[in-house]
């Protein structure tokens, strides 16, 4: 058994800068619990529990690190600790036979499920990854709890993000339906935790006004923020993407000569599952944007590059982007999506086609209506984003505005 070398640590980051050396040695939790980490001359980290069991010294060994955080490791040292108290060895509890873990489910459920019912999964995936895994991919699915499932869906709610957290609940209801399905669980834990009690939506209704806009992106372009973020801002105004659509964006989904942001996968459709193909008609300002954007992005397949070559920036990056220019301000909160809303809101309210405006939102109309209404709008969607964009410029570089769409302001003349 390797040697305790006296070292306590508290935190992941004092375990993540404990450096290998000669020999294998341990350090233990600040706490005093009998939880200590090894780490090996190979630089491996792996956790352990020490613990005295009818007056015998045993030692279980939990899992590694990083696999397992520090949060992950007490907890489970927390429940060898309650068996222990039972007379009950942890050792003897964890060589029972154990079904399959929630990760390799997991990742049975991507193959069969969402890879089959959706064309683009890659938000399911990043929910995995990001928010499910780390808190119980460890955990075998037949044993998972219901404290295991509030835990994790609290998780996200405890970092602010309610509607993620609503995201995350919905996502584990249906894995946890699919593998009762399968005969792998006897029932849903999930359904303990009731969908209101996790975020109840309120319908939006922000929109910045004419004002907002000039005294926000007049701060945000001369902030020192990084360009292409500057830049990405002004475009979710100006084009009325989303902002999923706009971080995905790829270089050879932009057609310069015939001024077309084609955009191959969107938000799914609620009723059919699947995304559909959309078409940006690039104005003047829009096309200087890119062009600018190419400049900076190089070779690199997306326009908004991410840390990694062949990666693009995350959705916190240009979050916090927005959140650092409106800090600046004394403008009321908003959010990257609420600038959706603000153009619609004032393209509708200066006499613009609204079935246009909705073709621009990627909206599909309900109904009979919604059948029959297959028209794209070209001509008129290029003809409202351009006088769009030179609104919006003309708001950002110029005091003195004027009524932006000439055509209603001359049919109400009459």
């Amino acid at each position: 058994m390797p040697k305790i070398n006296g070292l306590f640590f508290s935190t992941d980051r004092e375990i993540q800068n404990l450096k290998p050396q000669d020999k294998r040695y341990s350090v233990k939790d600040k706490l005093n619990n009998g939880l200590f980490i090894e780490v090996k001359e190979s630089g491996v980290k792996s956790w352990h529990y020490r613990y005295s069991l009818a007056g015998k010294q045993e030692r279980l060994v939990i899992g590694r690190y990083p696999d397992l955080s520090l949060k992950d490791a007490r907890q489970i040292r927390d429940e060898s600790a309650s068996l222990v108290a039972k007379g009950i060895s942890p050792k003897q509890d964890k060589t029972k036979p154990k079904g399959i873990l929630f990760k390799d489910y997991g990742e049975r459920y991507l193959k069969e499920v969402i890879k089959k019912d959706r064309k683009d999964p890659y938000n399911m995936v990043l929910c995995l990854s990001n928010d499910i895994y780390p808190m119980m991919g460890h955990i075998p699915l037949d044993q998972i709890s219901i404290e295991d499932i509030r835990r994790t869906i609290w998780r996200k709610k405890e970092q602010g993000y309610d509607a993620a957290a609503n995201q995350v609940r919905g996502l584990l209801k249906r894995m946890f339906d699919y593998a009762m399905t399968l005969g792998l669980v006897p029932y849903n834990p999930v359904l303990a935790i009731p969908s209101r009690h996790v975020h109840k939506a309120k319908p939006r209704d922000r929109y910045l006004s004419t004002n907002e806009i000039r005294t926000y992106y007049t701060t945000l372009l001369n902030s020192r923020i990084y360009r292409p973020r500057k830049l990405g801002l002004l475009l979710s105004l100006l084009t009325l993407v989303r902002k999923s659509e706009l971080l995905r964006a790829k270089w050879e989904h932009i057609d310069f000569d015939s001024r077309i942001w084609l955009i191959p996968e969107t938000k799914a459709d609620s009723a059919t599952g699947h995304s559909r193909e959309m078409v940006v008609y690039m104005s003047d300002q829009v096309m200087e944007i890119f062009k600018e954007l190419k400049a900076i992005a190089g070779n690199e397949p997306f326009v908004f590059v991410g840390r990694k070559s062949g990666t693009h920036i995350s959705h916190n990056a240009l979050n916090t982007a927005q959140k650092s220019a409106l800090a600046l301000t004394d403008i009321p909160d908003f959010t990257v999506h609420d600038l959706r809303r603000t153009a619609s809101t004032h393209l509708n309210e200066q006499g613009f086609n609204s079935d246009a405006i909705e073709a621009c939102l990627n909206h599909t109309a309900k109904g009979v209506r919604g059948i029959y209404n297959k028209a794209i709008y070209e001509k008129e969607r290029t003809e409202m984003l351009q006088k769009w964009s030179d609104y919006i410029f003309s708001v950002i570089y110029e005091p003195n505005l004027i009524f932006f769409n000439q055509s209603k302001a001359k049919s109400t003349a009459y």
